[in-house]
């Protein structure tokens, strides 16, 4: 990034977490260590050998939207149309009172509308074509939560979605953040993916990744010695990026800036090249003009797949040294949420820095072969000015964004 460069800060935050609807909500369990996951809710998951994952609680589509969108949309739709709402009333933004094309949307998506898609199927095999909703061509595909959200706001600015199941997040973060820099003002983005239904159950059990436990507190344990896959989960962040200057002149609160991004994809199984993710934190550290110890934590993708943390805790330690920065996983708390779990990290990382605190990753006890220092038990004061979000992609995509305090007067 030169100098001439436009900053991208984050003046709003919307948030559909399992262990908390709404920014306020979330924050307050976070910090606590309060998880949100148990058995599931959605359907009956019984014959399944997973059975656990992080549902949203107290979500009823039909108290924030109306019912023309109720009968169009799916749920996980339903949740990022919600949390765009939210995002742009926490960023003191009326849509309706900004030139059009100055406003766009990116966001990720690792699965679509699955389980809208999987209703319509079950009409047409039960009773016929005629009674599949028209609605079925676009509720259930990857774009749908950009193109609800630019419909529903008026926004006809650069848009897009980003397809790299949990790096998708922070992707779409740094596309935005392009698009901020060509010239557009503000631009909604994020993630929130929702897949908790028998279809799509079925796709997450193929990756072979899933924790098969029935215990919320042993299942989900990245770095520990007892690690055996990860929670599925609900939810995510949407964000309200905006060019800085723009945000000042309106006089906008800011959580901080999207100060570095980075990106690279591992190479082929059995080449014998090392992994990418420690590249892709050296490009984001480079690209934000930044030195390993300026970062006061990392947020750790955490896959509790114990080749796969190594991987990860050996990029850590490669970069910062054998416990040589404070490192948390609060997705512990909601499971890995596809592509709505990066930005939520973003978003935990910018409430951090806010609150002076680092969440704690719960329940995991590190094996010390790790070597990383990650913060358990209890959330730990600290001041943190900048932070390092790191997130994976089933297949090989590795991402890593830095976010950076807010630049005082």
């Amino acid at each position: 990034m030169t100098a001439a460069s436009p900053r991208t800060v984050v003046t709003g935050l919307g948030i559909t977490a399992p262990n908390g609807l709404g920014t306020r909500d979330y924050w307050a369990a976070t910090r606590v260590g309060k998880s949100g996951i148990g058995r599931v809710t959605r359907f009956d998951p019984s014959r399944y050998p997973s059975r656990l994952a992080g549902e949203v609680p107290g979500f009823v589509a039909e108290d924030h939207l109306p019912s023309r969108l109720i009968t169009q949309t799916d749920h996980m739709t339903r949740l990022a149309l919600v949390a765009a709402d939210w995002a742009l009333e926490d960023a003191g933004i009326r849509p309706e009172e900004l030139p059009e094309y100055d406003m766009g949307v990116v966001t990720a998506s690792s699965s679509g509308g699955f389980e809208f898609g999987q209703r319509e199927l079950q009409k047409l095999w039960s009773q016929g074509s005629q009674f599949v909703s028209a609605y079925q061509s676009f509720a259930w595909f990857y774009a749908v939560n950009s193109g609800q959200i630019s419909i529903r706001n008026g926004m006809k600015g650069p848009s897009g979605v980003l397809v790299s199941d949990q790096a998708g997040g922070l992707d779409a973060l740094a596309h935005a953040r392009r698009q901020i820099r060509r010239g557009t003002r503000l631009i909604v983005s994020g993630g929130i993916d929702a897949s908790i239904c028998p279809w799509g159950w079925v796709a997450q059990q193929a990756g072979k990744r899933l924790s098969t436990s029935d215990n919320p507190e042993r299942a989900f344990l990245p770095f520990d010695p007892a690690a055996c896959g990860h929670v599925p989960g609900e939810g995510g962040a949407i964000l309200v990026l905006e060019d800085a200057e723009a945000a000042a002149r309106r006089g906008a609160r800011v959580y901080g800036e999207i100060a570095g991004y980075g990106a690279t994809f591992d190479p082929r199984p059995g080449s014998g090249r090392e992994p990418g993710l420690r590249r892709a934190v050296e490009a984001a550290l480079a690209n934000a003009g930044a030195r390993p110890d300026d970062i006061d934590v990392v947020f750790a993708d955490a896959a509790a797949v114990p080749e796969l943390d190594r991987v990860e805790a050996d990029a850590i330690t490669g970069v910062f040294g054998p416990y040589g920065v404070p490192v948390t996983a609060p997705k512990t708390m909601t499971g890995r949420l596809y592509s709505g779990a990066a930005p939520l990290d973003v978003a935990t990382a910018l409430l951090a820095i806010d609150d002076e605190l680092i969440p704690p990753t719960v329940n995991t006890d590190p094996a010390p072969a790790y070597s990383i220092d990650l913060v358990t038990g209890q959330a730990r004061p600290a001041k943190v000015r900048t932070a390092l979000v790191l997130a994976r992609g089933h297949a090989g995509f590795n991402s890593a964004v830095v976010v950076r305090a807010p630049k005082t007067p």
